[in-house]
């Protein structure tokens, strides 16, 4: 079903009842980023997956990371209570400037493959990209962005999942795509993890080149109440590579009652 929030200014998909549970995508990808998730999710949650600020239907939102959390913000008091939320990879970004911005808005947190501050070598990526987006458009990083979602022996493996995520990679509006790279490029949220009042799982693809394991690692420490998960052989999308295992990592954390085949994460 679809359903609008935030005064009708974010378009978002809904299945299920139960526990409201919020889905963030990643800035490479889209709402669809989920559909190998929503569907187990939903036979226990009620599931809400919106398009972020200037994704999809949802209308874009002028002034960088702390608008986007805003705006998002709005949309979790449209569908009341305390939903959790689930962001990947940008997602991730939105929901933890979201939680560091709006106390108590949310019940819990899972944050895949993000963290809370890049090195200066990730820094200078967005800003590559951004710069190669504007003088040549976003073909010229159809490469680099497949790259930083998936290891290149899982895009050989599986050459129609590499379309259609190029394709959604393609229709992201480049102004929107510019804005979020230059916030990833400034962004460092690590004085403000101490305000983040509720408990988070903290994900990360082993093999995740776009925000590799050493930022959830330190995301997780900084943060009061973390734990983090490890996704041998995953990327920065797990929950598309690997969507039995990534619900597996998320199952003991909501309550472990999310329908799951019987796959073990690595924990560390």
């Amino acid at each position: 079903m679809r359903i609008t929030l935030a005064g009708g200014r974010i378009a978002a998909r809904e299945s299920g009842a139960g526990e409201p549970l919020v889905l963030f995508h990643s800035l490479l990808a889209d709402a669809a980023s989920f559909d190998r998730i929503a569907g187990p999710l939903a036979e226990r949650f009620r599931v809400i997956v919106p398009d972020l600020p200037g994704f999809g239907g949802s209308e874009a939102v002028a002034g960088g990371l702390e608008a986007v959390a805003d705006r998002m913000a709005e949309a979790l008091r449209d569908l009341g209570g305390q939903p959790s939320v689930l962001g990947n990879g940008f997602g991730g970004f939105v929901a933890l400037q979201m939680a560091i911005r709006h106390p108590g808005l949310a019940h819990r947190l899972i944050l895949a493959d993000c963290g809370a501050c890049f090195s200066e070598p990730g820094r200078q990526a967005f800003r590559t990209m951004a710069a190669v987006s504007r003088e040549k458009g976003l073909g010229a990083l159809s490469e680099t962005a497949m790259r930083r979602l998936f290891a290149p022996d899982f895009q050989a493996a599986n050459p129609a999942l590499m379309q259609d995520r190029l394709a959604a990679f393609l229709r992201t509006d480049p102004t929107v795509f510019h804005a979020a790279c230059d916030a990833l490029a400034g962004l460092d949220l690590r004085p403000d993890l101490g305000k983040v009042d509720m408990p988070v799982l903290v994900l990360v693809g082993e093999q995740d080149e776009a925000t590799p394991p050493p930022m959830s690692r330190e995301l997780a420490a900084g943060l009061p109440d973390a734990r983090l998960t490890i996704l041998p052989g995953c990327a920065h999308v797990p929950q598309l590579q690997e969507p039995e295992r990534f619900l597996a990592a998320m199952a003991s954390f909501l309550d472990e009652q999310v329908p799951v085949a019987e796959l073990a994460p690595t924990e560390a």
